[in-house]
């Protein structure tokens, strides 16, 4: 899926009890906007999806289901099937999820919306024959510790083992970025490179991202001594973001993404209060503020 949280519920014994981590849109978040970070991870103050975070949960996971299907089932039609039930199980998950989104269930706009699912499909078979991949992991949950104890934590949604070595696909529903977008995609390629290279102890051969609106891919190959690099800039960023939780000192950063936020009302660039600062969570087996993976 994406780097959020996913919308549909794992099993109930998917994923291990949560550790104060770093994930790469908390990271994002906090070199964002320090407050935004704040109110995601400490506050946890709820957002409501958008049309669009919901189609990437649902293109996500019928192509995560594809793979369930025998090689030579994979085609477009089968997948263009799974959409109506991956659909009708999220909506039973969270009944309000229509009403949200939509006037209700006979909405025009939701045959609409849910028929914009079709061409992130077919690009994705453009840029490639899931019939020739037989992934080894899907939706995997990376969680590994740097040697100054930073926990990283991100999915990852396909792992691959290609015979080059180990390749990491990722998935996603928008346009492929440009200029600043593009180095925020790199940080999270980085970033999974990174755990990967910690907790398997090789640097993966390819990380590649497909763009399922506009059929581009981005490609990133790793070598071990810029990795090396990188987790130094994790731990510098995870120091500020200990002394901001010491402090409360989570100060806002005002961009066009505010345009985008759900907490402007609450933001003191845009003449809002936040709520009074709680303090770093503490986490069941370390004093640090819990980081919300991604």
């Amino acid at each position: 899926m994406t780097d959020g949280d996913p919308l549909l519920p794992s099993a109930p014994d998917a994923e291990p009890p949560r550790r104060p981590a770093l994930s790469p849109s908390r990271a994002g978040d906090f070199k964002l906007c320090p407050l935004l970070y704040r109110f995601r991870a400490i506050d946890k103050l709820p957002e409501r999806p958008g049309r669009a975070q919901v189609r990437g949960t649902l293109v996500h996971t019928v192509l995560e289901r594809l793979f369930d299907l025998p090689a030579p089932q994979r085609s477009p039609t089968a997948a263009a099937a799974l959409v109506e039930p991956v659909w009708r199980e999220l909506t039973e998950t969270l009944p309000e999820l229509v009403g949200e989104l939509f006037t209700g269930s006979d909405d025009p706009e939701l045959a609409e919306w849910l028929a914009s699912i079709a061409p992130l499909l077919d690009t994705y078979f453009r840029l490639e024959d899931p019939r020739s991949v037989e992934p080894v992991a899907r939706e995997l949950l990376l969680e590994t510790e740097l040697e100054s104890g930073v926990v990283l934590r991100g999915y990852v949604d396909r792992l691959d083992e290609a015979p080059a070595g180990l390749r990491v696909i990722d998935y996603k529903t928008g346009t492929a970025p440009r200029q600043i977008s593009e180095l925020k995609a790199l940080f999270q390629l980085k970033f999974y490179a990174l755990a990967l290279l910690q907790e398997r102890g090789v640097v993966p051969d390819e990380l590649r991202l497909y763009y399922l609106t506009d059929g581009e891919t981005l490609t990133y190959r790793p070598d071990e001594p810029e990795l090396r690099r990188f987790s130094r800039i994790l731990d510098a960023l995870w120091t500020a973001i200990r002394e901001a939780g010491r402090t409360g000192d989570f100060r806002p950063n005002r961009s066009r993404m505010c345009d985008f936020c759900d907490h402007r009302a609450l933001c003191p660039a845009w003449g809002g209060t936040p709520p009074p600062y709680p303090g770093w969570p503490v986490a069941s087996d370390a004093d640090e503020p819990v980081i919300l993976a991604s």
